[in-house]
């Protein structure tokens, strides 16, 4: 961790590795936390013999065994990690790639013992890290969202930490090792997590960044929790089954909508068993929302994202926000940040961003160039945090892009 960490330590350009768009966004994701040339050249290299998630396993695993021969630590992790990502939680050799991926990923970090936390959180923990630098500007607080592990985005922890901040970062219920490790699933009220992670570290005043689905889940915080002054959602989620919605055809989509809203389990069960079949990205989607929400069918887990919805908590933030999007967003709709725009009526200064293919950032979560939406969650930080007691000129609230 001797390396001072920049936004220029990531990666530019979003990168053809494989025909299936969500196998592609993946493969370029672990490609950006690598910021690996080699890495990005091997999995290209193997892409055409990857046809099923069966396939990029065994690929990916064997790209980390070799990648583990050379002693290239971050590389095998990440490769371990992309395996396990779309290894079934009934199989037990996800467990082993997630280990591997974890001790490996913290080794090349040079993670030590009293910068992971533990924290007791109902019946389990919640999973932390704390990166100080001397003299902290600040408090961020980094969320996951879906499908992470917070060491995932360890690269970015130590930007932020090196660029001044006191930074926490945190995996709760439903994410990373405390899913696996504590079986809890995931809940709506993020404000339960973050309010005995406060408690715990007896902090009054943080930045709360939630990443993806984190979004959704830190706006929510933000609405109960007052001890969160400023909340960036890096991207905007505001309604997540919209989003699973928009992975499945034209086709099913509306028949899907009305089949979940009117109680139609047997309806649902039987169409979306058959969509996992045509579509990885639909197959992947509902069996890992399966495990992450604790549901014993594809109807329960539709029914539950119905929760994740941020329109009825909008009026209730009152804080400084940072909403964050991706023009190509393959995930989330474009929309939803104009409607997350329009329902934020009461705080206290909102400044948006879209960012563009042109930025090579119009991905979900700015993946193909990170760096630029780092640059831009630390100025907007810098424009609205108070220092040394000092309040800053307030940010202008603005839609724009480079």
């Amino acid at each position: 961790m001797d390396k001072k960490r920049t936004t220029k330590d990531f990666p530019v350009g979003v990168f053809q590795m494989h025909p299936d768009v969500s196998v592609n966004f993946q493969m370029n994701r672990f490609y950006n936390w690598s910021n690996d040339e080699t890495m990005r050249e091997e999995m290209q290299a193997a892409s055409p013999s990857i046809r099923s998630y069966e396939d990029l396993i065994a690929s990916f695993t064997r790209l980390g065994n070799q990648a583990l021969d050379r002693d290239e630590k971050l590389k095998a992790a990440l490769y371990f990690r992309g395996a396990e990502f779309f290894v079934p939680e009934s199989d037990a050799q996800k467990q082993e790639l997630r280990h591997r991926f974890l001790s490996l990923n913290n080794a090349y970090y040079g993670i030590t013992d009293d910068q992971k936390y533990r924290i007791p959180y109902n019946s389990g923990y919640l999973s932390a890290y704390r990166f100080t630098p001397p003299s902290p500007k600040g408090t961020i607080v980094v969320c996951n969202g879906f499908d992470g592990y917070i060491e995932e985005f360890m690269r970015m922890l130590l930007v932020l930490k090196d660029a001044g901040y006191d930074t926490i970062a945190f995996d709760g219920p439903g994410q990373g090792t405390v899913l696996e490790e504590c079986s809890m699933p995931m809940i709506p009220e993020w404000e339960k997590p973050v309010h005995t992670l406060l408690d715990y570290f007896k902090l009054n005043d943080v930045t709360l960044i939630g990443l993806s689905l984190g979004g959704c889940l830190a706006l929510r915080a933000a609405a109960y929790e007052k001890r969160v002054k400023r909340v960036i959602a890096f991207d905007v989620l505001a309604d997540l089954f919209e989003v699973l919605l928009r992975q499945m055809d034209d086709s099913l989509r509306e028949k899907a909508r009305y089949a979940v809203m009117h109680g139609r389990r047997l309806e649902i069960n039987t169409a979306v068993d058959l969509m996992m079949k045509k579509s990885l990205v639909v197959e992947w989607g509902i069996r890992q929302g399966m495990h992450v929400m604790g549901s014993d069918s594809p109807y329960d887990f539709l029914r539950k994202t119905l929760s994740y919805n941020t329109a009825e908590v909008s009026p209730l933030i009152t804080q400084d926000v940072l909403l964050l999007a991706g023009q190509d967003d393959h995930y989330v709709p474009v929309h939803q940040l104009t409607e997350q725009i329009a329902a934020l009526t009461n705080v206290r200064s909102l400044t948006a961003r879209m960012f563009t293919a042109k930025e090579n950032a119009g991905n979900h979560c700015q993946l193909g160039n990170v760096g630029l939406a780092a640059e831009v969650v630390l100025n907007w930080i810098g424009q609205t945090a108070p220092v040394d007691g000092l309040e800053p000129a307030r940010p202008i609230s603005a839609i724009f892009s480079a």
